[in-house]
């Protein structure tokens, strides 16, 4: 059966090059909703800068492009890194969507509760514009943390607009300095913006990233938001500039302390382990999965974040005061890092 949008599976056309702009035309900087264009030229500098930084840390490979564009417009541009020195996967997607979808598809895709579907008579499809970058880097060793990001804009064609987004680590072992740092990165570029906003979306990243059915987290958190429009559009697009832009600063040194740290073929194996609780969390309770599935997105761009190689172990269970039980119980019990 056919998606319930507008957009369709198959309605993506690759190209050997993105055009300047996904943007439809009506919508750039002097047109009705210049928000638009504005969050898309940030995202695909965000998109250039990260992946080159991600290649001089790698120091082998290199991020392959593909394009695609959409009849009714939009499109993307999704970079993915393979078979690196550091990073056995790395994917940098950028999207930008036209579509309409029902009231309750849309609900799904945002903080529960919020009704982003005003002015909109009940039943009636909601017409959105989305963009967003969003990241995922699995690296080869067991002591580098893996790490997301998402930073998005949407907007609907009743006038509701929103910000999400957020970065976030897992590591497979624990280490107390790199979570300093990582939290601390985070906690410095809310605490420019507004000194509420590290504190309130450490707490929602901890909420969030949630395996219900395991009662833990997926990872050690970072920062996480949506349906945020509670001051001016200027003021979180700066938030959210400098929040995309602070990925490299908070991940990178982890990385190169790391990755050429010696380790076990059993560490190997828990890392897997802890990549399949990464897949359980993304296909079961991801709200950008389920919102790429929703609206007919592109498969592989909204698989991209899934790892390689995973593991699954029957009812495994770390020995007590090892490194992985260590950890277990940070997965499980929230901690203050800053």
């Amino acid at each position: 059966d056919a998606p319930p949008v507008n957009i369709g599976w198959d309605s993506h056309k690759p190209v050997e090059k993105a055009p300047d702009s996904l943007v439809r035309p009506g919508d750039g900087p002097d047109g009705n909703y210049p928000m638009r264009a504005r969050f898309e030229k940030m995202i695909r500098e965000a998109q250039i800068s990260i992946t080159g930084a991600i290649e001089k840390i790698d120091g082998k490979a290199t991020f392959q492009e593909d394009c695609w564009t959409r009849a009714n417009g939009g499109g993307g541009m999704s970079r993915v890194l393979k078979d690196g020195a550091v990073f056995e996967k790395a994917g940098v997607n950028l999207s930008v969507v036209y579509g309409s979808m029902p009231q309750e598809a849309l609900q799904a895709a945002t903080e529960r509760g919020v009704d982003r579907a005003k002015g909109m008579a009940p039943g009636e499809r909601v017409p959105f514009f989305a963009c967003g970058l969003s990241c995922v880097m699995h690296p080869r060793n067991p002591h580098c943390p893996t790490m997301h990001f998402n930073y998005r804009y949407f907007e609907t064609d009743g006038g509701v607009w929103w910000f999400g987004g957020g970065t976030d680590i897992t590591p497979s072992y624990l280490n107390e300095d790199d979570m300093r740092h990582f939290h601390g990165t985070y906690k410095g570029v809310c605490d420019k913006h507004d000194p509420e906003f590290y504190p309130k979306f450490k707490a929602w990243a901890d909420k969030y990233f949630i395996i219900s059915h395991r009662n833990e987290t997926r990872g050690l958190g970072g920062i996480f938001f949506d349906d945020l429009n509670d001051r001016e559009p200027e003021k979180l697009f700066e938030f959210a500039k400098d929040a995309v832009n602070s990925v490299v600063p908070a991940y990178g040194p982890i990385i190169e302390a790391h990755k050429d740290d010696p380790f076990t073929e059993r560490e190997k194996e828990w890392q897997q382990m802890r990549r399949g609780r990464y897949v359980e969390f993304n296909l079961v309770y991801d709200r950008g999965t389920v919102f790429g599935l929703k609206t007919g997105g592109r498969i592989e761009s909204i698989l991209m974040s899934l790892p390689e190689t995973a593991r699954w172990e029957y009812n495994n269970q770390p020995e007590p005061g090892s490194p992985e039980a260590e950890i277990m119980d940070a997965f499980k019990h929230a901690r203050d890092w800053v």
